[in-house]
């Protein structure tokens, strides 16, 4: 009770605190990463009572909460959302000139192609697929610490990996004009090639993560049969 109670503590004291405080948003990612691991130690329980249905629940709250956290302070906090963007902008940058190309840094957050520039943001560091992946591996109770621990670096770095490669895509295209115009070549580059290459990349690691932590596989199949069982219970 005591870790519930703490998180919770911490969720209702960053609704106090006024928003123009970038502690509002610290102490709510703290909040909600101490309630994620409240819902991970409620699975044990569960499953030697047999109840599945909470088993899973249970675990999608914790993994829900995870991502709240990492979320909270990357997107919320100026210094972490600065941190991170300027980290991204820096590897990138890096990775463009160990391909023997010459970019500018106009900004700390903006580098410059051939006079064509492109601003970094929070989205272009990956963020969410990172949270997301971090969540799902911490999700997996059952699995020993080896498998975890691959499952992890089968993503958490190659997704941070790809999304570098993904951001000096769309500048060298951009400043190339490979597409036709700079902003017709940006939005070929970042809205369609590099969306499409993402979504394939993200399925290609998410089936390795599947195979290493079959564990997760066991738990979506259960997830699917409790919802159709609740749509029979429904419909009649």
């Amino acid at each position: 009770m005591f870790i519930l109670f703490s998180a919770l503590g911490m969720l209702i004291l960053s609704a106090i605190v006024p928003s123009r405080y970038w502690q509002k948003a610290a102490i709510a990612g703290i909040g909600w990463f101490i309630f994620s691991i409240h819902w991970f130690t409620k699975p044990f329980h569960y499953i030697e009572i047999d109840d599945y249905f909470n088993v899973i629940t249970t675990i999608l709250a914790g993994l829900l909460c995870v991502f709240f956290a990492i979320y909270f302070f990357f997107a919320e906090i100026p210094s972490f959302n600065q941190w991170l963007i300027r980290i991204v902008v820096d590897q990138t940058e890096w990775l463009l000139q160990s391909i023997d190309f010459q970019p500018l840094r106009v900004e700390w957050d903006v580098l410059s192609l051939n006079s064509h520039k492109v601003r970094i943001v929070l989205a272009c560091t990956a963020i969410e697929s990172i949270a997301l992946f971090m969540g799902v591996t911490l999700a997996c109770i059952d699995a020993s610490k080896r498998r975890v621990a691959l499952a992890f670096l089968a993503s958490v770095p190659i997704i941070y990996l790809l999304n570098l490669v993904r951001n000096a895509f769309v500048i060298i295209a951009s400043g190339f004009m490979w597409f036709g115009s700079p902003e017709e070549s940006f939005y070929m580059a970042h809205n369609v090639i590099a969306k499409i290459g993402s979504t394939v990349a993200l399925f290609a690691i998410a089936y390795v993560v599947l195979t290493i932590l079959p564990e997760l596989l066991e738990m979506i199949d259960g997830i699917a049969e409790l919802l159709k069982k609740s749509l029979k219970r429904a419909g009649g």
